[in-house]
């Protein structure tokens, strides 16, 4: 039995996500200085993804709000995984990181970061 080569299909999902997408940033607060203290410090990541509308039957008014929209974020070179918490800009858009899903299902290889993405 032959096994399943997610880092093909990673590769398939950055080519399609290259080709249809746009680059964006995604961007974390660095807690700040132990010892010196002071306020915790923006750090951006670029990454290439797309933004996408979810379908409205998806729309049920407590998760997922009209306005959200799913964000498939490349893996290849992305230096992070997007969390709960940060926010990813895309298209001249700010949009706050509310749910994510990795998709690795072999406990190695990130295929695609998918996330919810609602207006900052």
């Amino acid at each position: 039995m032959a096994t399943f080569d997610y880092a093909e299909m990673q590769a398939v999902a950055d080519e399609l996500i290259t080709e249809f997408g746009q680059a964006g940033t995604i961007t974390t607060l660095a807690p700040p200085n132990e010892i010196e203290g002071g306020d915790p410090v923006e750090v951006s990541y670029p990454a290439t993804l797309v933004t996408m509308a979810y379908d409205q039957r998806y729309i049920n008014g407590s998760t997922i709000l009209a306005g959200d929209v799913q964000i498939y974020i490349s893996a290849v070179g992305l230096a992070i995984e997007p969390l709960v918490g940060m926010q990813v800009t895309a298209g001249g858009k700010t949009y706050h990181v509310m749910a994510g899903d990795p998709n690795n299902y072999d406990g190695l290889t990130n295929v695609v970061f998918i996330v919810q993405g609602r207006l900052a």
